[in-house]
């Protein structure tokens, strides 16, 4: 049995997760489920224990939830080559945590905060209240986009993924997909570019065939 095990829900931000322990070739056990009617089985969340939000990871004796925080756990734990993510006191692995709590504290905020509004919004306009939000999404994806063209290279830090790609892939994926804001693939060539180099490298296909994910 691997030390490690991944409570997977699908259409999630699990899939950050599973490509992270691809990267660091760490072996993990996965507890998959779909959704019922919408939303994460009674079942599976008493089963993963915690706050039963997804993903959720058990390692030895050590229950997790967050992917932010299990990122830099995995990572502390795994990645003694620093890799992924540098060591404490290097400037740099602050640069690299910036987009990796980025991914779910302002991207993933602004771009959720328009879904439950399309999803729940009783009165009034939806739409003319999506418009009015949409300023901190196109923001948002007009600075992954500006960055990424001044990067040069594949990925956020270089033309191999690290722990910030691992988070932030997903995010821009769901935005997109979803075109949360208003924002569509038409307007961001090089986001469209980077999640297809980030869903080429072996890892990310390992990652999504052990799993099952699909958006």
């Amino acid at each position: 049995m691997p030390p490690i095990t991944l409570w997977f829900l699908q259409a999630s931000r699990c899939i950050r997760t599973a490509w992270l322990l691809e990267e660091l070739a760490q072996d993990y056990e996965v507890k998959f489920s779909d959704r019922e009617n919408g939303v994460a089985p009674a079942g599976f969340k008493k089963d993963a224990g915690g706050l039963g939000k997804f993903p959720t990871l058990r390692d030895g004796d050590t229950l997790l939830f967050e992917s932010g925080n299990i990122a830099e756990y995995l990572c502390d734990m795994y990645d003694k080559q620093h890799k992924l993510l540098p060591a404490v006191g290097d400037p740099k692995r602050y640069q690299v945590l910036q987009w990796v709590h980025a991914a779910e504290a302002t991207w993933a905020l602004h771009g959720i905060s328009i879904l439950y509004v399309r999803w729940n919004q009783k009165d009034g306009d939806p739409k003319k209240t999506e418009q009015g939000m949409s300023k901190n999404v196109v923001n948002d994806m007009n600075y992954l986009e500006e960055t990424l063209k001044k990067s040069g290279s594949k990925f956020l830090f270089g033309d191999e993924p690290n722990v910030a790609d691992t988070m932030m892939h997903f995010t821009a994926v769901f935005i997109l997909d979803r075109e949360l804001g208003g924002v569509n693939t038409r307007d961001y060539p090089e986001i469209v570019r980077y999640i297809t180099d980030c869903e080429a490298t072996e890892t990310y296909k390992k990652a999504v065939e052990k799993t099952g994910h699909k958006l």
